[in-house]
């Protein structure tokens, strides 16, 4: 009963015009507020896509290090048990460590990265070359693959170079400060190719050969920075994630993807959800408007009220018709909002309205990904705020003194 005196209320011509004015600028801003959240987040959304899709080809579904310091050990036994794991496609080793890549008179603090024959099923840089072709080669003849960033800092097009480049890495346990160029080890590298993935891996990364690497580092033969593995099934990453911690033990750490770069990941949540919070101001600015025409449509509607009392309506039923009245007109916002939102993501996505500014991008424009939870989210905060807006109104009415007259 109470919704349907909410739908004559709303319905109905007032006395008073400024309800109506006030009660429909109430409903736009509603529409205003809804559409922007679903907009702004569906702008995150997009570029945390992006952003994942890009981190995801460095970076491998389980990484494995040690738990303190930078070399682990991992016998044959242990890295034939973590090859055959349930879950787990293949495993790769890596060696990794900070160094200075010469070319001539170009030089570039660098991070070399040596890797296995296996690194192709773990990750995804071999798809992601530039110019040239992966290969790492042996350790006796050693190849690189450059990012596309080291490769111009140090000038050199690695598809048609034909001579070695020096690299000076830090040997390990050797720390003569005296005489600085003893503690470090001098190799050649021949580079072979560049990829192009994102400019946090493509300015500082190169890739080569794994036992010309451990060798430059005085690392043992089960010695290693590393292990990368490549799951079978990503559904099942917390499920081989445990169970290899299990396996290894305290002195390791099993990181998924999240892990291997969380301060990333929670930047894009935490600006995500700022954003979200500023623009629920304008739902706010909705409410305030809500509450002073619910108000007066209270004192409109004031000998309504007397005679619902006179026939037997109790307070609840009087304050439900208001809370009623506010949530439809938040409801009639929230509906307008989200086809305005829907609006919006459809010229978006074909017609590319904002387009993005620069050439440092994939993409042209911006990206936008509409997820379910970000509606179930913006339509509670919608009600939600709506409720409480009418919460006041409602008990005001619902508290109008009964007098009966002759």
């Amino acid at each position: 009963m109470h919704l349907r005196f909410a739908w004559r209320y709303f319905k109905a011509k007032k006395t008073t015009n400024a309800i109506n004015v006030i009660a429909w600028v109430s409903v736009l801003a509603i529409v205003i507020g809804t559409a922007s959240q679903i907009v702004i987040l569906s702008a995150f959304n997009g570029f945390e896509s992006l952003v994942k899709s890009m981190y995801s080809s460095f970076y491998t579904d389980i990484r494995i290090i040690p738990a303190k310091g930078k070399v682990m050990e991992l016998d044959s036994l242990m890295l034939s048990r973590l090859a055959s794991f349930p879950g787990v496609r293949a495993a790769s080793l890596i060696a990794e460590e900070k160094a200075l890549l010469q070319n001539g008179d170009f030089q570039a603090i660098i991070f070399i990265k040596g890797v296995d024959s296996n690194y192709h099923s773990v990750a995804g840089v071999p798809t992601k070359m530039l110019r040239g072709v992966f290969q790492t080669g042996t350790a006796d003849y050693p190849k690189a693959v450059l990012g596309s960033g080291v490769e111009n800092a140090i000038g050199v097009l690695s598809d048609r170079s034909l001579l070695p480049l020096a690299i000076y890495l830090p040997r390990r346990g050797l720390t003569d400060l005296s005489n600085p160029l003893e503690s470090l080890s001098l190799g050649q590298i021949l580079p072979v190719g560049s990829f192009m993935i994102q400019p946090d891996f493509d300015n500082k990364y190169v890739i080569t050969n794994l036992d010309f690497l451990k060798q430059h580092l005085f690392y043992g033969t089960d010695e290693f920075s590393a292990v990368e593995i490549g799951l079978q099934d990503a559904r099942d990453e917390d499920e081989v994630q445990s169970g290899l911690q299990q396996l290894l033990g305290p002195a390791f750490k099993v990181q998924n993807k999240y892990e291997q770069n969380r301060n990333l990941y929670a930047t894009i949540q935490l600006e995500k959800w700022a954003i979200y919070a500023i623009f629920s101001l304008i739902l706010l600015v909705a409410a305030f408007n809500m509450i002073g025409a619910l108000s007066m449509l209270v004192l409109e509607k004031k000998k309504d009220i007397q005679v619902l009392q006179a026939m037997g309506a109790g307070e609840g039923l009087i304050r439900k018709i208001f809370i009623s009245e506010g949530l439809l007109l938040a409801t009639i916002g929230l509906v307008g909002g989200i086809l305005v939102a829907l609006l919006l993501y459809y010229l978006q996505i074909n017609y590319k309205l904002v387009p993005l500014q620069g050439q440092s991008f994939l993409i042209d424009y911006y990206p936008v990904k509409l997820v379910f939870r970000d509606f179930v989210l913006v339509s509670s905060t919608v009600l939600l705020i709506g409720f409480l807006a009418s919460w006041f109104p409602a008990v005001r009415a619902a508290k109008q003194p009964f007098e009966l007259r002759n």
